[in-house]
């Protein structure tokens, strides 16, 4: 009988060990990582639970796990490599030791609440900044998201706040939103009455923020956006530059055409409050400008970092393609991945 059961009987839990935090729990057979860490009430770093985000990127120190969807489809050879798995895929083969940033400060935990629509500007052709009064003060960190739903209904989506946190947390909250054709809540904000709408918003999420404890506080900055990730930048730049945080920096954004730079106006008085070297580069890979770099933005990594000198960190907000290619850039200029930080940019048509 004992046999049989070893054979054949339920596969008994998995032990599971979260650094630098020391975070423990059991994962029963058939459940991911990130499914049993929520089920426990961890602040585990999540977005889409369905492998394409890679909200979830953890390293994994020690034991084996399966895969529901290659891991390759989201992760880049560099960080596969370096033994990163997503923990929405990951199934338990054994005893685990993973590594990644759970959050546990409660002056931040996530809340959800109704808003209104109380402002709509222009950017670009294809980027709104959004102004929310919430029903209650919200608390996040410089790069943070929010979820937002409209109407009643299930559907959310993810932007992240383009503004500075407040210590006391704030009703009103900004972000940046790009149209996406089809998009079911794009396509309301750019051809229909979003100001009718109501409204629900639930945060904050995310694990993108600056580090900046002791080992850090010198490292250069190099930061890389795409389209509407300069909202996470702008927020992380702000509120970097409120602290006073004295490294050097260099942001790189990069556009299509002269139509697509924005934002210059926030971005002018971020250099006017840093208290180091800050220069910003806009680079356009379609056209040639005279005021601008000219080329794909990850292909202007190494300029930027043969003038920030070594020991850079590397922040990037935007497309999955720009993500990929700045960390394979970074990495190969000899930054660490634990050094590389980012928010992959994704839309529903990338969820599935």
């Amino acid at each position: 009988m004992s046999l049989f059961k070893s054979l054949f009987g339920k596969s008994p839990p998995k032990q599971v060990v979260v650094q630098p935090g020391g975070e423990h729990f059991a994962v029963d057979a058939g459940q991911t990582v990130l499914e049993r860490a929520l089920k426990e009430g961890l602040a585990y770093p999540h977005d889409c639970t369905v492998g394409t985000c890679g909200s979830c990127r953890t390293k994994l120190l020690s034991g084996r796990v399966e895969a529901i969807t290659p891991f390759g489809y989201t992760l880049s050879k560099n960080e596969l490599d370096a033994g990163y798995i997503l923990a929405c895929q990951a199934i338990p083969k054994s005893d685990l030791e993973l590594e990644v940033e759970i959050g546990s400060d409660s002056a931040i935990a996530p809340l959800t609440c109704a808003a209104r629509l109380v402002g709509i500007d222009d950017l670009t052709h294809d980027i709104k900044r959004l102004r929310f009064q919430a029903d209650q003060p919200m608390r996040y960190r410089a790069g943070q998201y929010l979820n937002l739903r409209w109407n009643g209904g299930d559907a959310h989506r993810s932007y992240s706040f383009a503004a500075a946190p407040s210590a006391d947390g704030s009703a009103e909250l900004t972000t940046f939103v790009r149209h996406v054709p089809g998009g079911a809540f794009t396509d309301l904000l750019f051809t229909g009455d979003p100001l009718a709408a109501t409204y629900e918003i639930d945060g904050p999420h995310g694990n993108f923020w600056l580090r900046d404890g002791a080992a850090d506080k010198k490292a250069p900055l190099i930061c890389i956006a795409g389209g509407s990730g300069l909202a996470p930048l702008i927020s992380l730049l702000q509120d970097a530059a409120e602290r006073r945080v004295r490294r050097d920096c260099i942001l790189l954004f990069g556009g299509r055409g002269a139509r697509d730079i924005y934002a210059q106006d926030e971005i002018a008085a971020i250099r006017n409050a840093w208290t180091a070297g800050f220069d910003f580069w806009p680079i356009l890979s379609e056209e040639r400008h005279d005021q601008y770099r000219h080329g794909m933005v990850t292909g202007h990594v190494g300029a930027a970092l043969e003038k920030l000198g070594p020991g850079a960190h590397g922040y990037m907000c935007g497309p999955p393609p720009m993500i990929d290619a700045g960390i394979h850039a970074l990495t190969e200029a000899g930054i660490a991945l634990d050094h590389i930080h980012y928010d992959k940019f994704t839309d529903a048509s990338t969820r599935g």
